[in-house]
């Protein structure tokens, strides 16, 4: 097959002559591989470059190149394989005839910026899934390096004498030398690859300081590209078509995509009003200044009853006790002694009433405040049971010590030396 030269009439009447790949150790290397290389590093070298810009880290993009990439590859490959057509309007790789080892030859050309860009969103969008973080901004940010791969990539097309358009006779027309004739064609690889440098600098000097939202850079590439492609696939000669049709793949996709992602746009910043703080890179300022959520403040009611509550356990331990540090057994033991030196059981029994009063106003007040003191409830409860223990053992419960005392209170009083204990 004949390779021919190349020339631009508007730069000169030189001509390139060279072949489209270079022998290393007898391998052929292709310059549409290398210029795509060289695309794909620049491109990340970029992403990876100004990834803190959009809240990721530096791992963050290359943990999702390894799942990008190679689905990628996958689906330009795959796109380009299942829609491509020859001169019969057959498909080569699936008619039953062609070698099926020709569907992995991308070193000979034949891959698709679309299927890539499909591909490459479903193997960011699992990577991104995994790690935790937002995929819609790590669209963003490798939507610069997608303009920058496929603005340089376009130059492997050119060395391959392939993805021109229709013959013209435009100023900035090239030229193919064949042996006996020069055929002048649109070049429509030179278009797409300056389309996508503009794309790129209204993307990095004028959208990327004004984004409102993750992913809108991602919806201005798609529509961005999808524009220019609408255009520049109606030129070329080479294009993919759905079917035995006319309709052009590529076309139908760019037009669907430049128009829902303009909608998408519109839609977010007209109804979603989106705020700078929602992007990811604002999460943690955001977060820092969420006011805090304090706890309900006590009701009127519920603070008079812990200061009802606070009176009552004092007045408690007020009667246990004559001391402030002393315990409730400790309390209790005083006053049972001071109630034997009184010589009557009245006085003992008495003691045990009140200290049984005091006991059930404060368990009563623990109870409403949801506080309960078991340790010195079980102490007072063992006193106060010896209390009675003792006013029994003398033979008088304190209902027979009342009716003692009033059958006894007209008797005349006769001296005794004796206690009644």
């Amino acid at each position: 097959m004949e390779i021919p030269g190349i020339t631009f009439p508007l730069l000169g009447d030189f001509e390139l002559n060279f072949l489209p790949y270079f022998t290393v150790f007898g391998w052929k290397i292709y310059w549409y591989g290398v210029i795509i290389a060289i695309g794909f590093l620049l491109a990340v070298i970029y992403t990876v470059k100004h990834a803190k810009e959009f809240g990721l880290t530096e791992d963050d993009v290359i943990d999702t190149l390894l799942w990008a990439v190679p689905l990628g590859i996958i689906g330009a490959r795959l796109y380009y394989v299942v829609f491509y057509r020859d001169a019969a309007g057959t498909n080569p790789y699936f008619d039953g005839y062609g070698d099926l080892r020709d569907i992995v030859a991308i070193w000979e050309g034949g891959l698709a910026i679309y299927g890539g860009v499909i591909g490459g969103v479903i193997g960011l969008v699992i990577a991104t899934r995994m790690k935790k973080i937002s995929s819609r901004a790590m669209l963003d940010v490798v939507s610069f390096g997608l303009l920058i791969g496929q603005a340089i990539g376009r130059w492997g097309n050119f060395t391959n004498r392939e993805a021109h358009g229709t013959e013209t006779m435009v100023p900035w027309r090239m030229g193919l030398v064949y042996s006996y004739k020069t055929f002048y064609y649109h070049p429509t690889f030179l278009y797409e690859s300056l389309w996508n440098v503009l794309g790129f600098l209204l993307l990095h000097f004028v959208m990327r300081k004004r984004r409102k939202f993750d992913g809108q850079l991602f919806l201005c590439y798609l529509a961005w590209y999808g524009l220019g492609r609408l255009f520049i696939e109606g030129l070329r000669t080479d294009s993919l078509y759905v079917g035995a049709s006319n309709l052009r793949v590529s076309q139908l996709l760019a037009g669907l995509t430049c128009i829902l992602a303009a909608g998408c746009i519109l839609y977010v910043l007209v109804f979603r009003r989106p705020e700078p703080e929602d992007l990811w890179l604002n999460r943690g300022k955001k977060a820092a200044t969420a006011p805090e959520v304090s706890a309900p403040a006590p009701e009127k009611s519920e603070l008079m009853s812990e200061e009802r509550f606070d009176e009552e356990l004092s007045d408690a331990f007020r009667i246990l006790g004559g001391k402030a540090a002393a315990g409730p057994e400790e309390n209790l033991e005083e006053a049972v002694e001071e109630a034997a030196a009184g010589d009557t059981v009245s006085s003992l029994t008495e003691t045990a009433e009140k200290t049984a009063e005091v006991l059930a106003e404060a368990e009563e007040a623990a109870t409403e405040t949801g506080e309960a003191a078991d340790e010195e409830t079980a102490a007072i409860r063992q006193t106060v049971s010896e209390v009675f223990e003792s006013a029994e053992a003398e033979g008088e419960t304190p209902a027979e010590e009342e009716t003692a005392k009033e059958e006894t209170s007209d008797a005349p009083e006769e001296p005794s030396g004796e206690s009644d204990i």
